[in-house]
């Protein structure tokens, strides 16, 4: 069993990684919560008919009473709309400040289902059961909640922190292929920032089996990371913003394709590769470094380029979140495990960028 503190004050949590969790996590929830009597399961289409029932036994073996939420699955879904139904749900179970919601699910269930616990009743407790390895590694830790709107990914949300994370690595092997892959894009993203070993021992994998026996370590070092950044940086400031690498291109990729033909982790890997070749070219990187990152990201069948020129990428990325009125910082890497951020003019963005079609 791996455990992983987040030391954020007051607001400090464990994230706890062990297989067969699932079936305990009622156990784990009231002794976090010992006062709750009421838990509403946020959750989605896919995952809900393969884990919601599970859960929901879990906790109701300790007394909670049970409601599940479910929405249709997809970044599509990640919107005002079903927040404000999500909402309705929660009144009508009744919910109050002294419940919980348990977000069971991928990034997107684990983004809006802490929105709602950071607005409902202007605040209730929640815990993240990530269900996805993008969700395990990633967005389930630090606290990072948020929807999207048609301007853009994650333009409304807030900084606020789950009571706990409880990761069951079995859950991985009812992932589809696809995003199995879309999670690695992120453990990826972790070993160019600043884990080489980790790195190697990315590439060292054989095949989709070897990733998932490797998966309770591989999942513990990627939170390990997270965690100490997270720490020395919870609200995005500084030190935090390196794990945005490969996300400005990323987000825009998604933006652009309307969020429905490249995943979250498919658009960081375009990110990662065409950010890095244009750094290259600057001299900031050394040389044969976006060509590593791309030789490890096919062997996960993630894409590493897309049918976009720079017009596309300056209009996605005007509503960046890391855009600071004028200027926008970027993430660059020295070489693998050696990162660090690039504050620029908006309007010295296109040097950054693909010259022409980025395929």
């Amino acid at each position: 069993m791996g455990n992983v503190h987040v030391d954020l004050g007051t607001k400090s949590y464990n994230i706890e990684i062990e297989r067969g969790l699932l079936e305990k996590v009622g156990k784990k929830v009231k002794a976090l919560l010992p006062k709750v009597e009421k838990a509403a399961v946020i959750t989605d289409s896919n995952v809900g008919p393969l884990y919601a029932d599970v859960l929901r036994r879990s906790l109701e073996r300790e007394g909670l009473a049970v409601t599940v939420l479910t929405f249709k699955a997809g970044e599509e879904s990640k919107n005002l709309i079903t927040l404000g139904n999500l909402y309705g749900g929660l009144a009508k179970a009744g919910l109050t400040r002294s419940d919980m919601v348990v977000a069971l699910g991928g990034g997107v269930t684990g983004d809006m289902g802490g929105l709602a616990a950071a607005t409902f009743l202007r605040g209730i407790a929640f815990v993240q059961i990530p269900t996805s390895l993008l969700a395990a590694v990633d967005s389930s830790v630090g606290g990072k909640v948020a929807v999207d709107l048609p301007e853009g990914k994650n333009l409304v949300g807030a900084f606020y922190q789950p009571k706990g994370v409880f990761i069951d690595p079995n859950l991985l092997q009812t992932l589809p292929g696809r995003y199995l892959h879309d999670g690695m894009a992120e453990v990826i993203k972790y070993g160019c920032i600043c884990d080489r070993d980790l790195f190697g021992r990315l590439e060292a994998l054989q095949d989709d089996g070897d990733l998932l026996t490797h998966g309770d370590e591989i999942i513990e070092a990627c939170c390990n990371i997270k965690a100490r950044i997270v720490e020395h940086d919870e609200f995005d400031t500084g030190e935090r913003m390196l794990l945005n690498f490969g996300h400005t291109l990323g987000h825009a990729v998604e933006k652009t394709f309307r969020f429905d033909t490249y995943s979250h982790g498919e658009g960081v890997a375009i990110g990662m590769v065409l950010l890095t070749r244009q750094a290259e070219k600057l001299g900031l990187t050394v040389p044969g470094t976006a060509e590593r990152i791309e030789g490890l990201l096919k062997k996960f069948n993630l894409p590493v380029s897309v049918q976009m020129d720079q017009a596309d990428f300056l209009k996605a990325i005007a509503l960046d979140k890391k855009k600071r009125g004028s200027e926008i910082t970027l993430v660059l890497l020295k070489t693998i495990g050696e990162s660090f951020l690039q504050k620029i003019e908006f309007s010295g963005l296109p040097k950054f960028l693909p010259d022409g079609d980025a395929s």
